[in-house]
């Protein structure tokens, strides 16, 4: 199985180039961030035509999460646990074909001195408490998304720029480890330790033509997803393409 996850930067604005990649790529499983659409608005028909099927978890103007799945859902859930009073759509999950799946879009957390920052440690603490909950389970599952967490320095071209940025501040980063230290596996470093491995670069002062990146978007795996992966990739040349998104695709292979 091919999972996939991708900040698409608004699926509407965007739709030719995540159609054209969907095509290039064929993931069986992909997830989707920053929709920036209510469900109602999401263009369902578009992906449904290329064989999906859907879980959207929409919100108007900003954020938004989607599962598309050429193979049916089992199971979907809308809301990550532990607080019924947050709107904000960041999070959805589901089972397809024995392994759970899950696209996130943890809070930036900009500018740190706002209650921004409060939120976003508070959300990774409320994905902690429900992560200990899945490996209950011991069943194979994915936590895919942008996770808005530079995890080491190695996953930024200039890391001296991002430390009084939310993505790399200490507390941060204290909060990733203790996530991952609960036995998760980051598919792609486990794969591949080597530096230079981007998954986003800013529209901002030629980040892209200098090749200025940073990794933040991550496929974390149970220890049952670690023993089935097979390889990962970025599709770096999504960035190119004609109105791309700030982000790219990252994927991984798993065997049965």
């Amino acid at each position: 199985m091919l999972i996939a996850t991708w900040n698409v930067n608004s699926v509407k604005a965007r739709l030719e180039t995540v159609i054209a990649w969907l095509k290039e790529a064929s993931p069986d499983v992909v997830c989707f961030q920053e929709l920036k659409c209510e469900d109602k608005a999401f263009p369902a028909q578009a992906f449904e035509e290329l064989g999906y099927n859907l879980a959207v978890h929409g919100q108007k103007t900003y954020n938004g999460v989607a599962i598309l799945s050429k193979l049916p859902f089992d199971e979907v859930r809308t809301r990550l646990p532990g607080d019924d009073g947050d709107e904000q759509a960041r999070y959805v999950e589901a089972v397809v074909s024995g392994i759970r799946v899950a696209s996130i879009y943890l809070p930036n957390g900009n500018p740190v001195a706002s209650e921004k920052y409060a939120y976003k440690l508070s959300w990774m603490d409320r994905l902690i408490t429900h992560t200990k909950g899945l490996l209950a389970y011991e069943e194979p599952f994915v936590l895919a998304g942008d996770y808005n967490v530079i995890p080491q320095a190695i996953d930024a071209k200039n890391p001296a720029d991002w430390v009084n940025d939310a993505l790399f501040l200490p507390p941060t980063l204290a909060k990733f480890r203790e996530l991952i230290n609960l036995g998760l596996t980051d598919a792609v470093r486990t794969l591949d330790p080597e530096p230079g491995l981007y998954t986003f670069w800013d529209y901002q002062a030629g980040a892209w033509q200098k090749n200025n990146g940073i990794r933040i978007d991550h496929l974390l795996l149970s220890p049952q997803a670690a023993d089935r992966l097979q390889s990962t990739r970025i599709d770096k040349h999504v960035r190119a393409w004609e109105k791309p998104s700030d982000h790219v695709p990252v994927l991984a292979q798993f065997g049965a």
